[in-house]
């Protein structure tokens, strides 16, 4: 055993270029691995970030109960607790509209702002503004703000700094507990308190404390955990933020097959190089079982140095990533330092490695060494596969059929409650692995119908065209060896953008039903616009496309109460032309026609071309449901009235609000648009001006880190699938240094043979493309359907045929140092190579 691994272990000192091919391909595949658990981090902090106001440091957070400002007081000086802050608001008018003051530290851990100009309030009376809020009611720092608080009369705030918060609504302000509770008419009740421990103590026993302090009370306060506390405002703020999580889950899983996709394929040809060399090895003595070990023992070095290199190099690029891209404006959190997965990952290398190792190992054990020294040094251009592989393969693409079709003929209804993971697992995660390794298996069958098309036009430029071609043909088990994993990586390229995609259509259509405009003035319930306040909208130049509606509540629609319903025009309001119609068309709204949401819908168990009652106090209508869209219809109700129907049900003829969109685009359109609301408002009391655009905005800015992250994913699958193809192709260099030295030698040129060695690895990529959006689309529909997201379809044809155009030429690349160095070896050193 020891003269074995010393002989294998000087061959690689003999060879350092296979080393390092052999090792950069775990090295990536490590780096993938443990860059992927970097990227889930990245996801939930970020999304987290975005979508929660409880600040990563609370630990504890105290709510939904009767809190007191005393309260307070008593929790800091807990055992355990390093600091607690109260959270409460006030609500207060001034000349330039509604301003909410809300309690915040200013700094510190428990900290949700920073200050950016000024200074943080200090004194009773002092305020700070955001710079939305302060452009949008032109509040500068030094200034003074009359506002009235209720029936307490009136007060002056002073505004001392500008404060950048999580999210800048547009009309917020911060100060200390003293001034918001002089506001707020001296009320004692806090709406929670957040609690940061020390570290000290055991985070449930300073809880449990908490608890008992508060026993007793009429309504006690829940105290949950800040981490939990998190994670429900991110749900709340988006209810597919599990689904998305999931999404990212898998993309771990598959990334562990794409690690043993690449290791395993540059092993095999790696090994399948030396056959010669392990041939004579038997022959000279060496048994299977030393053979093997020495074989395992090579690959677990390799496997342990490359795994350790690529968990420090992820880890690097985890934390300098979110620098970085802030510098483009992408706000992501740093990822932390996961020990027990970057220990895992290593061991999965080391894995990997052996694994990969011992195949060949005991395919040449098999073959008996005289033999084997007859042959030719290597066995990768056998073609075609046996019957045993045709067979397995077939059997296992029946089961990734199988798994696929079970997922879907057990899809339940929009909104059902069901195992979103297990289906993820089995449907995308077990499907997905078993066709890949049917891909794995059928691969070389594969290669030839895929290289008859995208190799005809090659034919035909020539000689040089026709070998390259000829090359990747006359080897479909080395071609499809790596074609496979660029095709993983297709795969996933083209699951992102598809998913991503109908994902983002989902989720406009759904905003645009709650946000169809970027503002709205309305008054309380039932209470009509006059005539002036419309007129003097319409005639502001800062916001154009003014359009009135009615909205009236107390609605009964079928058997259902309480719904509310509007009559805005909607072809008046271009963004209603996304609204999500799944059966029918918004379009056929007319009188006697009405639009459901899909919420009354699946209540009543109705769609489009039903009949349904809409009702109102004494009055009833019947109505025909020309569309049922996802979600609610427009401003938050049930129902979408041509306006003679809502008018058939009582409702006054005046209008009940407006919808206008800014005239100018970007922050200065919006805030000059809101400011012409507001003076328009000015001639009724009890107007309000709601910004719908931010809503829009938030919706799009926590779909646009998601996408950030997935298109990190895609950069680290393509990046795997261009190593596979570049050390396959360089391997392939030295594999064929004697067929390299003969083209040369019957006369074609360094340019020739440089260009076929590289149109064979761009041939690479065009085999594995193919074969990935094949497989892409049908498993991104698959995925999106499984996590129980009502999303469209849709394919970006345009984004997908740029991946395809880039991956290609990212393959083609990946060939020309390999194909540089063949085309510079003499003739006659190739010829003489062994």
């Amino acid at each position: 055993m020891s003269v074995v691994l010393r002989t294998q272990l000087a061959g690689v000192g003999r060879r350092p270029a296979r080393l390092l091919l052999t090792g950069l391909a775990v090295l990536v595949a490590s780096f993938v691995v443990y860059a992927t658990v970097l990227a889930q981090q990245i996801t939930e902090r970020s999304v987290l970030n975005g979508l929660s106001g409880t600040p990563e440091a609370a630990g504890l957070v105290v709510r939904d109960g009767d809190l007191r400002a005393a309260d307070l007081t008593a929790i800091s000086g807990l055992p355990g607790v390093a600091e607690a802050v109260a959270r409460t608001d006030s609500y207060v008018r001034t000349p330039g509209g509604d301003l909410v003051v809300a309690t915040d530290p200013g700094s510190g851990p428990l900290s949700t702002v920073t200050v950016t100009a000024g200074r943080y309030p200090r004194a009773p009376g002092e305020i700070a503004v955001t710079p939305r809020t302060a452009e949008r009611m032109d509040l500068q720092v030094g200034a003074t703000v009359p506002v009235t608080v209720g029936e307490n009369g009136n007060q002056t705030l002073t505004v001392v700094g500008t404060v950048l918060p999580r999210d800048d609504v547009g009309f917020l302000a911060y100060s200390g507990l003293d001034t918001v509770r002089a506001l707020s008419g001296g009320n004692d009740f806090v709406s929670r308190i957040d609690v940061r421990l020390d570290g000290k103590g055991d985070s449930s026993g300073v809880r449990q404390k908490v608890l008992d302090l508060l026993r007793g009370r009429e309504v006690v306060p829940e105290v949950s955990t800040g981490q939990a506390t998190r994670l429900a405002e991110a749900r709340a703020a988006a209810d597919e933020i599990d689904q998305l999580f999931i999404v990212v889950r898998v993309f771990v899983a598959v990334a562990v097959i794409a690690a043993g996709l690449i290791a395993a394929s540059t092993f095999r040809i790696v090994f399948a190089q030396r056959m010669r060399q392990l041939a004579l090895l038997r022959a000279v003595g060496a048994g299977r079982g030393a053979l093997a070990r020495a074989l395992a023992a090579e690959g677990a070095l390799t496997g342990l140095v490359a795994g350790l290199t690529g968990v420090l190099a992820a880890l690097a690029v985890g934390h300098l990533l979110p620098p970085v891209l802030s510098a483009f404006g992408f706000a992501l959190a740093r990822p932390g330092f996961p020990l027990v997965e970057a220990v895992l990952t290593v061991l999965l290398a080391v894995l990997i490695t052996v694994v990969a190792v011992l195949a060949p190992a005991f395919s040449a054990a098999r073959v008996a060494p005289l033999e084997a020294l007859r042959s030719a040094a290597t066995t990768g251009a056998r073609p075609g596969i046996g019957v045993p592989r045709l067979v397995t393969g077939l059997l296992f693409a029946a089961a990734a059929a199988g798994a696929a079709a079970l997922v879907w003929s057990n899809l339940p209804s929009p909104g059902e409650d069901y195992d979103r993971g297990e289906a993820m697992l089995l449907g995308v995660v077990g499907s997905g692995g078993l066709a890949f390794i049917a891909l794995i298996a059928l691969g070389p069958v594969l290669v030839r119908p895929v290289l008859a098309v995208a190799g005809w036009p090659l034919r035909r430029l020539g000689p040089v065209g026709r070998l390259a071609v000829g090359g990747v043909g006359g080897s479909t088990r080395r071609a499809a060896a790596v074609s496979v994993v660029v095709a993983l990586g297709v795969t996933l390229v083209t699951g992102v953008l598809v998913g991503g995609d109908s994902i983002r259509v989902l989720a406009t259509r759904e905003a645009v039903a709650a946000a169809p405009a970027d503002f709205e003035l309305r008054g309380p319930a039932g209470v009509a616009l006059t005539d002036g306040v419309a007129a003097r909208v319409r005639q502001s130049p800062e916001v154009t496309r003014v359009v009135t509606y009615r909205w009236a509540d107390g609605i009964t629609i079928g058997g259902m109460e309480g719904w509310a319903a509007t009559d805005v025009p909607v072809a008046s309001v271009p963004r209603l032309a996304d609204l999500d119609a799944q059966s029918g068309s918004v379009a056929d709204l007319a009188p006697g026609r009405a639009v459901l949401s899909s919420i009354v819908a699946e209540v009543d168990g109705l769609g489009a071309g039903d009949q349904v009652t809409v009702g109102l106090g004494g009055t009833a209508i019947r109505v025909t449901v020309a569309a049922v869209v996802g979600g609610e219809t427009p401003l938050h109700t049930g129902v979408l009235l041509d306006p003679a129907d809502l008018t058939r049900l009582g409702v006054s003829a005046a209008p009940t609000g407006l919808l206008a969109d800014a005239a100018e685009t970007g922050e200065s359109g919006r805030t000059a648009g809101l400011r012409a609301l507001r003076t328009a408002a000015t001639a009724q009391a009890d107007l309000a001006v709601a910004v719908l655009a931010d809503q829009y905005d938030q919706v799009n800015d926590a779909l646009a880190v998601l996408l950030t992250v997935a298109l990190a994913l895609i950069g680290l699958t393509v990046l795997i699938a261009v190593v596979g193809v570049g050390a396959t192709t360089a391997l392939s260099v030295v594999e064929r240094s004697r067929e390299s030295g003969l083209l040369r030698a019957v006369g074609m040129s360094r340019g020739g043979l440089h260009t076929m060695l590289t149109t064979e690895s761009a041939l690479y990529g065009v085999i594995g493309a193919v074969l990935g959006v094949l497989l892409g689309v049908p498993y991104a529909w698959l995925a999106v359907s499984a996590i129980g997201l009502d999303a469209p379809l849709t394919l970006p044809g345009r984004q997908l045929l740029a991946v395809f155009a880039v991956l290609v030429t990212l393959t083609a690349l990946a060939g020309v140092l390999p194909a540089r160095r063949a085309a510079r070896t003499s003739p006659v050193t190739a010829l003489g190579t062994d």
